[in-house]
């Protein structure tokens, strides 16, 4: 199968990693590729295992898409990525792969990745209110508001987070302090 991925013109930088093979597209041509990938009796893989990304915020091309997918009848993985700017977008899949429904939706927000040709793109693990994009690495720590549910308005209230750092007084004592110095002294002393 190795052989028969390095004729695909759109692959490059293939990798055979014994249970897997892992390969770099261009975003261009995922179409075309995914579907021979999916069609053609030499690959067969016929299944979507998993869509994901990584954030790379200091590359031009900052998110790193990867397709991971499995062909049950040549029992073979593959892992194909790509990277694409901050605000590109990329053709769905959904058309090839009915599975990456949802895993494109999860890109979308979590890292807020576009896929054109996409049916339903809208958020599927934060709240509709939720500003940004959790998994991007600028996301702050703290996120942009805070949800509670207040009882004297009896509903769910969206607050700025607030951070206050109060004044602690450290003793700088070591909890430590009393302890035999090695092991052997403490077990001597029992």
């Amino acid at each position: 199968m190795f052989e028969d991925l390095n004729k695909i013109p759109e692959l490059s930088s293939i990798k055979d990693n014994n249970n897997f093979y892992e390969a770099s597209f261009n975003k261009e041509n995922i179409l075309k590729l995914f579907q021979e990938l999916k069609n053609s009796e030499l690959f067969s893989f016929d299944q979507l295992i998993d869509i994901t990304a990584i954030d790379y915020p200091s590359r031009e091309k900052r998110f790193e898409l990867i397709y991971i997918f499995l062909s049950m009848k040549k029992n073979k993985r593959i892992i194909l990525r790509t990277s694409i700017k901050e605000n590109d977008n990329i053709d769905s899949i959904i058309n090839i792969f009915k599975a990456s429904d949802w895993y494109e939706r999860e890109c979308y927000d979590l890292f807020g990745i576009n896929f054109t040709n996409h049916p339903d793109l809208r958020r599927i693990m934060t709240d509709y209110n939720f500003e940004g994009h959790p998994l991007r690495k600028d996301f702050p720590l703290t996120g942009h508001t805070e949800v509670r549910y207040d009882d004297v308005e009896k509903k769910v209230v969206y607050e700025p987070v607030k951070l206050t750092q109060e004044y602690r007084d450290f003793d700088y004592t070591s909890p430590w302090e009393g302890m035999p110095k090695n092991i052997d002294d403490h077990n001597e002393q029992e």
